[in-house]
């Protein structure tokens, strides 16, 4: 029997696999088992250490439901999402961001020009855009999944007050590729913080909030989905997301408009009498 030691278990662990195991599955077991001895031997992984991670993975697999996701959660607050999502981004296509864990499937039909504010308060916030292929070419009948938080800070799956589909809603673009609706401004939210992950955050000094954001899934018949969030330039979070989510190209302006300048054709024109803000946001798919 081959003695096993500190140095040669990973060397071991390889031969482990059987002749039928598929390529792929044998690379990513063989880069996580080689990364995670080679951090147990090079921080001297002491055994209360390793238990504490353990128990860590089990309050993360005890509070995690249907609408939270601790190890998405999770993945996010290490960057390990942004990641992901950055190396497989086209290059020639908007960035794309990471889809958290609050995006509801199946949203309701939102028209164009429609409105997801409904009666919550706060500031009006019109946005506009065209969904276009990289050549620069507006694609018709693009579908955009578009949600977001209420101006409380929570997403509808957080909050028993809120209909499962508030601020959700599915838009299929115009003939010209665009895409218009009403909303409330966004706010800065923090992520869940009364679990595994914010005992984390807290250890590592950081706090556990995200830039306000409207988040975007585009996907056309022949294209790549993206998915994305956008953000605007002026959040004070902006340079310290704490999932990591924020790329230059998703940085928006909201451009302040006087009162008694709303534009008729949408469904709030008839009651806004204030000031509002308006953004234009396009979003570049790349071929599939």
């Amino acid at each position: 029997m081959r003695t096993v030691t500190k140095d040669n278990i990973t060397e071991i662990f390889s031969a482990y696999f059987g002749p039928e195991t598929d390529p792929r599955v044998r690379e990513l077991m063989l880069g996580l088992a080689q990364h995670i001895h080679d951090f147990a031997r090079e921080t001297s992984l002491t055994h209360d250490e390793w238990r504490k991670g353990l128990e860590f993975l089990e309050w993360a697999g005890r509070i995690t439901t249907p609408e939270r996701n601790e190890f998405v959660l999770l993945s996010d607050v290490l960057g390990l999402s942004s990641l992901v999502d950055m190396m497989h981004s086209a290059p020639d296509s908007t960035s794309s961001s990471v889809l958290g864990p609050f995006h509801v499937s199946n949203p309701p039909e939102l028209a164009l020009g429609g409105d997801l504010k409904g009666d919550f308060e706060g500031e009006v916030l019109l946005v506009n855009g065209t969904i276009r292929g990289v050549d620069g070419d507006p694609i018709p009948g693009a579908k955009l999944d578009i949600w977001q938080t209420a101006p409380n800070g929570l997403y509808s799956s957080q909050d028993p007050d809120q209909d499962i589909h508030s601020f959700h809603g599915l838009m299929t673009a115009d003939e010209n590729g665009r895409y218009t609706f009403t909303t409330v401004r966004p706010v800065s939210y923090t992520v869940p913080d009364d679990g595994p992950v914010g005992e984390i955050l807290r250890a590592a000094g950081r706090h556990p909030w995200r830039p306000s954001h409207l988040h975007y899934i585009a996907s056309a018949e022949g294209y790549k989905t993206l998915v994305t969030e956008v953000f605007p330039d002026d959040d004070p979070y902006l340079n310290e997301d704490t999932v990591f989510g924020v790329r230059d190209d998703l940085v928006m302006t909201y451009v302040p408009q006087e009162a008694g300048t709303f534009p008729q054709g949408y469904e709030l024109s008839g009651t806004v009498k204030d000031a509002y803000s308006r953004v234009d946001f396009d979003l570049i798919l790349s071929h599939a």
